[in-house]
């Protein structure tokens, strides 16, 4: 299986740099954030959405070096997403989070929101510095869908009436938008057409989703250790993803399991059980697989090269995860 990490071996030197940009760039001047940061850039992490960004800058300007505007972007990224998880955490109780403790179990739920709403604050900054109308609206347009997909999280916690729709627009919300825009604003910055500009959100959508999709599927075939979180979380707290709401057409028992919340001995056990009998699983693999699909169909436009040929085989790095 290809490993993340060669994948992006064409922007390898640009991650790096990124990543040390992003700890001077959160916390130079705030010694319990700059803490956060490194705990929180140190914490090893994919940089999927980076790298996206930084692959797309570099297919889209085959003949020139990208731009520091590029860079910035890409650093911003990460910093929006960053936020999101730091909430996220708090939201959901989470001690652990990519193998290492959170930053509210480490600092307190009062630094981590802090540190989440700084780090919003600082890529708001650094977003309106690039000068650039088209992308400030698509990357704030991200920071509102990411509040919108955790308050339609909380509130459809345990219903099971909810739909594979409503699934897909609250994973479009939580995960898909941003690497969506954010592809989108590489083109925008590199002087792509407009036609251009819209197949590189639409690969962005749709690998997003897809990505989102094989992560809810790990929820269930993933342990904990490669989860870097405990097994089964999303069902454990009422978050009813692809292969629950699939599962639930065939288990007319599971309904019952999660409408009194888990509540018995076994519960949760009996209902991970159920999906897993099910072809919840399977069906959600079919998702993902017609997600990434999509995904590649969008670049066809992109001349030859390196970057194209890695967010190519992206879409395979992110199925493989499940195969």
């Amino acid at each position: 299986m290809t490993s993340a990490i060669s994948l992006f071996s064409p922007v390898e030197a640009d991650l790096h740099l990124l990543a040390e940009n992003l700890k001077q760039l959160v916390g130079a001047r705030h010694p319990i954030l700059y803490a956060a940061a490194e705990h929180l850039f140190g914490a090893g992490g994919k940089r999927l959405r980076p790298a996206i960004v930084l692959l797309i800058s570099r297919a889209t300007m085959p003949d020139e070096d990208i731009t520091p505007k590029h860079r910035r972007l890409a650093e911003i990224t990460e910093m929006i997403h960053t936020a999101s998880l730091v909430h996220d955490d708090v939201i959901d109780d989470s001690e652990v989070r990519r193998g290492v403790p959170t930053v509210h179990s480490s600092f307190g739920n009062r630094v981590a929101v802090l540190a989440g709403d700084f780090l919003f604050a600082q890529s708001s900054w650094y977003l309106a510095n690039l000068d650039n109308l088209a992308v400030v609206k698509l990357l704030s347009e991200v920071i509102m869908n990411l509040a919108e997909g955790e308050i339609q999280q909380g509130l459809n916690r345990f219903d099971t009436t909810l739909t594979i729709d409503s699934y897909l627009e609250k994973s479009y919300n939580k995960t898909a938008s941003l690497i969506a825009n954010s592809s989108k604003a590489a083109g925008i910055l590199s002087g792509v057409s407009a036609e251009m500009v819209a197949n590189l959100y639409s690969y962005g959508r749709h690998i997003g989703l897809a990505f989102q999709v094989v992560d809810d599927i790990l929820d269930f075939t993933g342990s904990s250790d490669a989860l870097g979180k405990p097994a089964a979380s999303d069902l454990k707290s009422g978050n009813l993803t692809a292969p629950v709401l699939y599962a639930l057409e065939e288990k007319p028992y599971l309904e019952t399991l999660i409408e009194r919340e888990f509540a018995q001995d076994e519960d949760l056990e009996q209902a991970i059980g159920l999906v897993k009998d099910s072809r919840g699983i399977d069906r959600s693999r079919e998702l993902a697989a017609h997600h990434a699909k999509q995904a590649v169909e969008n670049l066809v436009d992109l001349p030859p090269s390196q970057p194209r040929e890695a967010l190519i085989e992206l879409a395979d790095y992110v199925l493989s995860r499940v195969y």
